[in-house]
This record gives structure tokens, sequence and C-alpha cells, in this order.
């Protein structure tokens, strides 16, 4: 494996030290980072996959940092390692989510735009679309395949009676194939476990808990808009607030389709820094 990814895995991995958050991996809901406030997070997914194929890991780097309240911007840095085939570093991503409205309504949209520049080996599984499966080809055939591609995304998110109900409509454009627009979504549901605090410090109460689940797959593309030939996802989702700013979550996807990968392990660790830039002006010798 070169050593590139474990040493980035290792240093995002010691930079993401001690946010109650929805608990989803795939879906995103209306809630943004709070202006000022940086999110550094480390993510990864382990695919357990049908006989014959290899498993993989593939943990990813994520640094989210509030514009305004209504502007969210973010960093993806990520890589993947495979049985038997070594380790590679398969990109970048960058993130950008804008809340329209104001106010909160019963149902809030939002504007998602990302541009990645990833390799044909990422198998970070950030999102599901096309009518491809998600087997890939081996990292020496794949890790020299760079694509550039554009994905949108049409968030809608309401909180009803404690619970988050989201949904996703995605579309993504490889620029570097000539291929059409591929599709996919994703349906998040969600809620704490209690929500009436305890009195006192508490790690293990029930109101620091946050469970859900995801439903999520791909719809084709311009060429075939549909099921036929999709990878589609049901997964129990769970957070833990183990800190005033830190939350691990888990999620174990089961794969619905002969082109799914049959389990998907998902681990999460988040840390937010408040005031992230007034605390970087500060080590960098600016006015506190």
């Amino acid at each position: 494996m070169p050593r590139a990814v474990p040493l980035l895995w290792l240093a995002l991995a010691a930079t993401a030290l001690p946010a109650q958050e929805s608990p989803y991996f795939v879906t995103y809901d209306h809630h943004l980072e709070e202006p000022g406030n940086l999110e550094i997070s480390t993510f990864s997914t382990t695919g357990i996959p049908r006989s014959g194929q290899n498993l993989f890991f593939a943990p990813y780097g994520e640094f989210e940092y509030g514009l305004t309240a209504r502007w969210t911007t973010e960093l993806y840095l990520e890589g993947q390692a495979t049985s038997g085939e070594g380790g590679l570093f398969t990109g970048v991503r960058f993130e950008n989510r804008f809340r329209p409205l104001k106010r909160e309504y019963p149902v809030n949209p939002v504007l998602y735009l990302e541009y990645e520049h990833t390799s044909e080996g990422s198998r970070i599984l950030k999102e599901v679309v096309g009518n491809d499966g998600d087997v890939v080809d081996s990292n020496s055939l794949a890790g020299g395949v760079w694509n550039n591609e554009l994905e949108a995304k049409l968030i809608l998110s309401s909180n009803r009676h404690d619970w988050n109900l989201a949904g996703n409509f995605i579309a993504e454009k490889n620029f570097s194939a000539h291929e059409g627009v591929e599709f996919g979504y994703a349906l998040g549901a969600s809620r704490p476990l209690a929500t009436m605090a305890s009195g006192g410090d508490c790690v293990w109460c029930r109101e620091n808990f946050v469970a859900g689940i995801e439903l999520y797959g791909g719809l084709g593309t311009t060429y075939g808009f549909g099921l036929h030939d999709t990878s589609h996802y049901i997964a129990p989702v769970v957070s833990w607030q183990v800190g005033n700013s830190s939350t691990l979550s888990f999620s174990p996807a089961i794969g619905l389709t002969r082109q799914s990968t049959p389990l998907l392990l998902r681990l999460g660790y988040s840390y937010e820094v408040r005031d992230a830039a007034r605390k970087i002006a500060r080590w960098f010798g600016g006015r506190p």
C-alpha cells in the first residue's frame, strides 16, 4: 500500500479530536453548519463483497465550514485500500450547500453543488447514481483513470414532531467521459431517542442518541431513466454525541439488488471547532 494513504488517514484521524447532528451518511437534511464553525470529520466505508471479489476499506476526511447562516462549504479528501490490491489516493471533492429561504418552513429546500476530481477507484459511495453496479476494476486499472464531475442535488427536509424527514434528488455529470447525466436518490428519517434532557452531565443518556434509517440508490441516466440495473441500499443509522463537540456515527447498509455490494459498514467521527476563524487568526498572530 502506498505510504500516502495510511499517512493521510492517520493525519485526519489525529486532527479530528473532540456536534449533535443527523446520523445520515448519504442523505442530506436542511441543517447547515453554524457561521464561523468548522467541523472536522473522519469517515470510512468498508465493503464486504460477494464471493470472488475483494474486501475494501475506503476512508475519507471532511472539513465543513459555515460561511454564513445559509451557506456551508466543505472539502473532502478520500482514499481506499483493497485486499490483495494495495491502496490508492482517490481524489478530492469540493461541496457547497445553500438555503435559498431564510425562515424555517414545513418543507425546507437546500441547493447543493459539488465538484469532484476522483479516480475510478473511488469506493466511499458517498452517493449512488446511474445504472452501473458498485463493483469497479482492479486498483491497477481504476487508479489511473481520473474523472472531473459536477454533482447537483435538490435537498428537501422537514422537522415534524421530533422527526427529521429528508429526501435528495441527485444529478451527476462526468465531463471526462462521453456519457449522459446520471441520476440517484436518497431518503432518510431519524429522531432522537429522547427529547427531554436529563439532569447533570450524562454520556449514555438517551437524548444523546439519534437513530433512523436511510434508503438510497441509482435512477439510471438520460439514456435510460429508471431502476433497471441499479444499486440500492437500506441502512439503519445511529449517532451518539459523546461530548459537547464530538459525535460518533455508525450504519450497516444492506444491498438490495444484484448490482449492490452485499454489505457496507460505515463509521464516522466528527468534532466541531466553534468560532474557528477567530481561533485560527489567533494562532497566526492575528487579533483575537
